[in-house]
């Protein structure tokens, strides 16, 4: 079983991407923490079924040729004055780009985090912090400008698609999407296009 995610409010003039190294160095476990609206999170073991579903969707991606699918990679978002808005590692994304040699020398200098504007589609399928990847992920996602999130609710038994990202004024916390498409998991989710509609099968009986 999952253990609750660990979440705690960063208030200090710290570089997030340090403090998460030095959490990272301090925990006994392998941990990935990330950074979201201020707060750093400390998602809990995923279990089977979200990484064996995480794959399955991957795959479907691949076959439809999105070569540029992938899991894994941290991503960090900036402000406008250029400090950390955000740093995040998706279940899944989809990259516009391979990485370049400037996507790797901003990684280096970033000790880790690969520019945010790599990603044109980003996926995040719930464990038991759901209300992070409903809430604090998907604003922040938003306020990043990616075009399309697509999320399994696996709490509550839906898939989602948002598009269209809005951010009014200089808040990230007031971000969202103002496109949404909804099914039942065990439905096909439809994405704009050029992707394919999805089969969220894999979730249904979980």
């Amino acid at each position: 079983m999952s253990a609750e995610p660990i979440t705690e409010p960063v208030m200090t003039q710290q570089d997030p991407i340090d403090l998460l190294i030095a959490i990272e160095e301090a925990s006994v476990a392998p941990i990935r923490p990330e950074y979201v609206e201020g707060t750093v999170i400390v998602p809990p073991q995923p279990n089977d079924n979200h990484n064996d579903g995480v794959f399955e969707l991957s795959y479907q991606f691949r076959t439809a040729g999105f070569r540029l699918v992938g899991i894994g990679n941290g991503y960090r978002a900036a402000h406008k004055d250029g400090s950390t808005m955000s740093l995040l590692i998706p279940d899944f994304y989809i990259r516009r780009r391979k990485a370049s040699e400037l996507d790797e020398s901003y990684r280096k200098a970033h000790k880790g985090w690969y520019p945010i504007d790599m990603i044109a589609l980003v996926g995040e399928v719930t464990s038991t912090n759901h209300e992070t990847d409903t809430g604090p992920k998907l604003r922040t996602y938003a306020a990043a400008g990616i075009p399309v999130y697509v999320l399994i609710n696996r709490n509550a038994n839906t898939a989602h698609c948002y598009t269209d990202p809005i951010l009014p004024g200089d808040d990230p916390t007031k971000a969202y999407y103002d496109g949404e498409s909804k099914v039942d998991l065990g439905e096909p989710l439809p994405l704009p296009e050029p992707y394919p509609t999805l089969d969220t099968a894999p979730f249904r009986l979980r």
